[in-house]
């Protein structure tokens, strides 16, 4: 059976922490191994972060957008901002990389994402914002989706 749910919030650093429970909440149900779950919210903590320091950083009115998609054992999130965008994807994407050294950001955030889940996707368009797609397929799942 397929569930899915989406939520938006305001760009602020203090949202970030709901975003990581609601999401951790609505996955539960799958039945997730505690170290799937920490990876999970570390990977939407790391994204929403991004969002708000990196897509907004110019625009403190800006929303992140969180979008999952629950079937069978597989999470599908997509969180995505309508901020400033990525210049060069690839680049934001290798490990120690940061736009933001004076706020001491380790430049790990996509590598974190990468490790933890199965699928990686990010689009960004300069001036439109970033879209990052990400897949888990759970270990075991009891799949409790009624």
């Amino acid at each position: 059976m397929r569930n899915e749910m989406s939520i938006q919030f305001s760009a602020l650093s203090q949202n970030e922490s709901f975003a990581r429970v609601t999401v951790a909440a609505f996955i539960a149900q799958l039945d997730p191994t505690v170290d799937e779950l920490t990876e999970i919210k570390t990977v939407v903590s790391e994204a929403v972060t991004n969002a708000i320091i990196h897509g907004y950083e110019s625009n403190p009115v800006g929303i992140v957008y969180i979008s999952v998609v629950l079937e069978e054992n597989c999470i599908d999130m997509v969180i995505r901002d309508e901020g400033v965008g990525i210049s060069d994807v690839d680049e934001a994407r290798q490990p120690l990389y940061t736009t933001k050294p004076e706020l001491e950001r380790s430049g790990m955030g996509f590598t974190i994402m990468e490790n933890f889940m199965d699928e990686v996707e990010v689009t960004s368009q300069q001036g439109a914002g970033t879209t990052i797609r990400l897949k888990k397929h759970l270990a075991t799942s009891k799949a409790l989706l009624y």
